[in-house]
C-alpha cells in the first residue's frame, strides 16, 4: 500500500511538474489579453479614518494616512480594533463588478500598513486577530468569484510594510521623488534614512520580514483560496535580487498565475507594465503588455471628502482608448469601513455596465487599432476568416452625417450600429471610407459602429 502511495505521488508531482512546463506565457495571458477591463479594490483600517486624523485631512491617498500622518504603530493598531465591517456583503461586490462588464478582480490582500484582510500565521496583525470583526474577508470574496465567474487576484506590498518590523518604508524627498533604495545592505538602513517614523518598525531586519512574513504570507494566499488568477506586487522598496528570488519562487504554487512589474525592477519584469493613474501614448508604447490602475475620484483608499468622480463619459472613454491602444483598465474601488462601496463607485459601474451591455464586444478579445488616434474617437479589431471586423467608437459625432475612416481601402462586407443594429451605407473616397450615419448619435457618450472588411488589417 505503501508503495502504490508513493507511486501515485510521484505521478501526480511529475503531471504538475509537466504542466508548469508546457504553460507558456501567452498561454497563461490568454485570458487577460482577452478580458480587457477589470475592478481593484484598496481596503484597508485606512477606511476607518477616512482621510482624516487628529481633526485633520491628511493628504496623498487614503490607504497612505499612517505614513503621511505620522501615526505610530501602537496608535494605528489600537485604531484597528475597531475595524468592523459589518455590511461587507462580497456577492454584492462580486455582482456589481460583473454587471460592469468587468472580468477580474484584485484586491489588496496586505497594503502598506502590513494589515493582512486574511487570516495569516505569519503576523498577529491581521482581520482575525487584531480586530472587533474577527473573520477572514478574502475566502468569501474568493467563493462569490468562482460563483458568478469573475477570477480573482491579489494585491501584495511584498516590501513596505509599516506595521510588521523588518518592512521597509518609502521616504518622499522633493528633490529627487520617491525614494527606493536598491542595496544589498538595506537591513543596516536607519531610521533616518529609510522613511520609518517610529522605532518599533525598525526592531527587526527586512531579511528577517521577508521571511517570517512576506514569503509565508504569499504562499497561505496562492494555498487558501483556490485558484487565483493574479499576484499584484507593489512598491519594491528596499528589495534585493536574493528577497525577490524567494518571494518570485513562491509562485509555482499557482501555474497560470500572472504578475505585474513591481516585485523588483529590472531583473523581474513580470508579465506586463503597470502605467498608474495614466494611460501612456502611442509613441510610449513597446508592444508589450500593460495596463493602466486608475481610480474613480482621486484616492484609492476610501476618502470621506473625496467626491471628485469621474463622469460616466470619462470613464468610458477611458476604457475606449485603453482598448484601442491595447491595453487593459483596472479600475479601482475604496469600500467603507462598514464594507460598502461609496455611491460615487456604484454610480459610475452602473453607467459603465449599461454601455458594456450593449458594446462589450468591442471591448472583450480585441486588439489595437491599425489606423492609431482618430480624430472623432477610437478603434478596436478582431480578425476572423480572412476578414476583419472593425469597431470604430465614436465620441464626436459627425455634424454633415459623413464619418470618416481615413485611409482605409478595404471592401467592405457589412456596417451597423451596436446601438439598435441599424445598418449603415459606406463609400470609398480618396481620403478613405466614409461611412453615412443618422444626424443624431444614437449614444452620447460613445456609439459604436461594427464593420467587417476584407483582408486582415
Amino acid at each position: 500500500m505503501k508503495k502504490i502511495i508513493i507511486a501515485s505521488l510521484t505521478l501526480l508531482l511529475l503531471h504538475a511538474t509537466a504542466s508548469t512546463q508546457t504553460l507558456t506565457r501567452d498561454q497563461r495571458m490568454e485570458w487577460w489579453r482577452d478580458a480587457r477591463f477589470g475592478m481593484f479594490i484598496h481596503w484597508g483600517v485606512y477606511a476607518l479614518p477616512a482621510g482624516t486624523w487628529q481633526g485633520h485631512e491628511v493628504g496623498h491617498g487614503g490607504e497612505w494616512i499612517m505614513n503621511r500622518g505620522k501615526i505610530s504603530v501602537a496608535d494605528y493598531q489600537q485604531m484597528a480594533r475597531g475595524f468592523n465591517p459589518v455590511k461587507y456583503n462580497p456577492e454584492a461586490w462580486v455582482r456589481m463588478a460583473k454587471e460592469a462588464g468587468m472580468k477580474y478582480i484584485v484586491i489588496t490582500a496586505k497594503h502598506h500598513d502590513g494589515f493582512a484582510l486574511f487570516k495569516t500565521n505569519a503576523s498577529k496583525w491581521n482581520v482575525v486577530d487584531a480586530t472587533a470583526y474577527g473573520k477572514d474577508l478574502l475566502k468569501p470574496l474568493a467563493e462569490a468569484c468562482r460563483k458568478y465567474g469573475i477570477r480573482l487576484g491579489f494585491y501584495y506590498s511584498h516590501a513596505q510594510d509599516w506595521n510588521n518590523p523588518g518592512g521597509a518604508a518609502a521616504r518622499k524627498i522633493a528633490s529627487e521623488g520617491w525614494a527606493n533604495p536598491d542595496s544589498a545592505r538595506i537591513d543596516a538602513y536607519t531610521l533616518a534614512h529609510s522613511g520609518h517614523w517610529d522605532p518599533a518598525q525598525t526592531t527587526d531586519s527586512m531579511g528577517s520580514y521577508i521571511d517570517k512574513v512576506a514569503v509565508p504570507q504569499v504562499k497561505e494566499l496562492l494555498t487558501n483560496y483556490g485558484d487565483v488568477a493574479v499576484l499584484w506586487w507593489d512598491t519594491p522598496t528596499g528589495m534585493t535580487d536574493a528577497y525577490a528570488e524567494k518571494l518570485q519562487a513562491v509562485l509555482s504554487l499557482q501555474p497560470k498565475i500572472i504578475t505585474d512589474d513591481r516585485l523588483k525592477r529590472p531583473n523581474f519584469p513580470g508579465d506586463y507594465k503597470t502605467p498608474e493613474q495614466k494611460i501612456p501614448n502611442l509613441a510610449d508604447l513597446d508592444g508589450k503588455d500593460w495596463e493602466t490602475c486608475m481610480t474613480m475620484n482621486g484616492t484609492w483608499g476610501y476618502k470621506s471628502y473625496d467626491n471628485k468622480w469621474k463622469t460616466p463619459a470619462t470613464l468610458i472613454h477611458n476604457l475606449v482608448d485603453i482598448a484601442s491602444k491595447g491595453g487593459n483598465y483596472l479600475l479601482n474601488v475604496g469600500p467603507t469601513a462598514e464594507g460598502e462601496f461609496p455611491q460615487g463607485s456604484i454610480d459610475g459601474l452602473k453607467a459603465i455596465g449599461a454601455w458594456m451591455k450593449v458594446n462589450g464586444e468591442a471591448i472583450y478579445g480585441t486588439k489595437a487599432s491599425p489606423f492609431g488616434l482618430l480624430p472623432w474617437g477610437r478603434c478596436t479589431k478582431k480578425a476572423e476568416k480572412g476578414i476583419t471586423i472593425l469597431y470604430l467608437s465614436v465620441f464626436d459625432w459627425p455634424k454633415d452625417g459623413r464619418l470618416t475612416v481615413p485611409g482605409l481601402k478595404n471592401t467592405v462586407v457589412s456596417a451597423r450600429l451596436l446601438t439598435g443594429g441599424s445598418a449603415l451605407k459606406t463609400e470609398a473616397t480618396a481620403d478613405g471610407l466614409v461611412i453615412h450615419v443618422p444626424e443624431k448619435a444614437p449614444d452620447t457618450i460613445a456609439t459604436v459602429i461594427r464593420m467587417e472588411v476584407s483582408g486582415i488589417l
